[in-house]
C-alpha cells in the first residue's frame, strides 16, 4: 500500500465520523485531531526522558489521546477510569512536592521542559475541542480527560524538577 494517494493535494481530507466525509484541512475537526497528534508525539519524546514507570502511563496516556480521536469521530473506549487514573497520579506526585503558593516558569530539567511542552501542547488541544463541540458532537469525557491530562502533565513537570534537584523558577 502506497502511503500517498494525491486525494488531499486539492486541500481536503477524507474523514471518518458516522459516515466518511470529505472536509476541508484546516477543518476544525481536523485542527483537532492535529493538535491531538502532536500532543502525543511529544508525549513519545518526553517518555525518552523520564523513568521506566512514567514511561509505561505515557504509553497508556498515549494509546488513551488514540481513543480520543475515535471519540470525536464516532466512537471510544475512553472511560471514567482513564481520569481517575490521571487523578491518582497526580495525588500520589503532589504528596512528596513541596506546596506551591505562586506561579512558575516552564522549565527546569530536561524531562520537566518538556513536559511543560506536552501539558501547553495538551491545553491547545482542549480549547480546540472545545471549539470543535460547538459545530460536532463531542463527548464530555475528551475535554474531561484532556483536562486532568494538563493537571498532570503540570504536576509532572513539577516532579521532575523535584527529583532532579532541579528548584521551580518563580514566574
Amino acid at each position: 500500500m502506497k502511503i500517498y494517494t494525491r486525494k488531499g493535494d486539492q486541500g481536503t481530507t477524507q474523514v471518518y465520523v458516522d459516515k466518511p466525509m470529505r472536509v476541508d484541512k484546516d477543518n476544525t475537526l481536523l485542527a483537532a485531531y492535529g493538535d491531538i497528534d502532536e500532543l502525543n508525539s511529544h508525549l513519545g519524546l518526553l517518555a525518552n526522558f523520564c523513568h521506566e514507570d512514567e514511561c509505561e502511563l505515557l504509553a497508556n496516556i498515549q494509546r488513551n489521546l488514540f481513543q480520543v480521536g475515535f471519540a470525536i469521530s464516532a466512537s471510544s473506549s475512553l472511560s471514567q477510569a482513564s481520569i481517575t487514573t490521571l487523578e491518582e497520579h497526580i495525588d500520589t506526585l503532589q504528596d512528596v512536592l513541596p506546596p506551591q503558593s505562586y506561579f512558575i516558569l516552564p522549565g527546569g530539567c530536561q524531562a520537566a521542559a518538556q513536559a511543560h511542552v506536552c501539558r501547553a501542547v495538551c491545553r491547545r488541544a482542549e480549547r480546540t475541542i472545545t471549539t470543535l463541540r460547538r459545530e460536532h458532537d463531542v463527548p464530555d469525557m475528551v475535554v474531561m480527560y484532556l483536562n486532568r491530562l494538563s493537571d498532570y502533565l503540570y504536576t509532572l513537570a513539577r516532579h521532575l524538577n523535584f527529583t532532579a534537584g532541579v528548584a521551580d523558577t518563580r514566574a
